[in-house]
């Protein structure tokens, strides 16, 4: 028993009206699209992160443009390379940009603080913009000491 021309063509027929609703009602090419669409939204939104990270770049390099980097910079960065210079920061009432300042002034370790004299402690205090006395009520030439002896414990007792 086979098949005639009309049968076959019905046949044919089914198929490619089976195929063609297959292919209307599959959901697949707007899950990709959605996809696409999502990552080039991600994309634009990236680039405008990139973008205002480089207008917030450029502002603060037209901020610091007028700021020369001072003498004592490079030998601050000549200290902390070769390893003779210590964390001042540690020392309570100092700070990091205190320690800048301290470091642009010469001043690189636990022995220059101290062995800071009344009058350079005074020039100091003037520098940093530090009422008069600072120095020695916040007793910075003890703490440098603690600090220059490895007494580390001792200063977070002391100087909490």
């Amino acid at each position: 028993m086979g098949f005639t021309a009309n049968q076959w063509a019905i046949v044919a027929l089914v198929l490619v009206l089976g195929w063609l609703l297959g292919l209307l009602s599959r959901s697949g090419g707007a899950k990709w699209r959605r996809a696409y669409e999502e990552e080039q939204e991600a994309r634009i939104a990236a680039e405008k992160r990139e973008q205002a990270a480089h207008e917030h770049v450029a502002e603060l390099e037209r901020q610091l443009a007028g700021r020369p980097i001072g003498p004592g910079t490079a030998a601050a960065i000549g200290a902390a390379a070769s390893g003779t210079r210590d964390d001042l920061a540690l020392i309570h009432g100092i700070g990091r940009n205190r320690e800048t300042v301290l470091n642009e002034a010469g001043i690189h370790n636990y022995r220059q603080v101290e062995d800071l004299s009344a009058t350079d402690a005074e020039i100091l205090e003037t520098r940093l913009g530090l009422p008069s006395g600072t120095i020695a009520r916040e007793e910075w030439r003890e703490q440098a000491a603690l600090l220059r002896r490895g007494e580390i414990e001792a200063h977070r007792t002391r100087y909490p």
